[in-house]
């Protein structure tokens, strides 16, 4: 068996084995790469998966968790 695959010059994979899909934004909570980002990551040139890469800081706020509620809204 060769180690080829392991010497590749790609870009490596933003999991960070936090697989939890956001109800809403419907991004990984982890990684915060879609469901199809996910399954075709293997398949992408380096080229999208750069582009991707580049596209996850700004996707945070989407799954941003509200504290406190309703209720500390009222308080405020």
């Amino acid at each position: 068996m060769s180690d080829e695959i392991w010497k590749r010059d790609e870009i490596a994979s933003p999991c960070v084995k936090l697989c939890v899909v956001h109800p809403e934004a419907r991004l990984c909570v982890g990684c915060l790469r879609s469901i199809d980002e996910i399954t075709l990551w293997s398949r992408l040139t380096p080229e999208r998966r750069a582009e991707i890469m580049a596209e996850l800081p700004a996707r945070a706020p989407l799954i941003a968790k509200r504290r406190g509620g309703r209720n500390a809204r009222l308080q405020g």
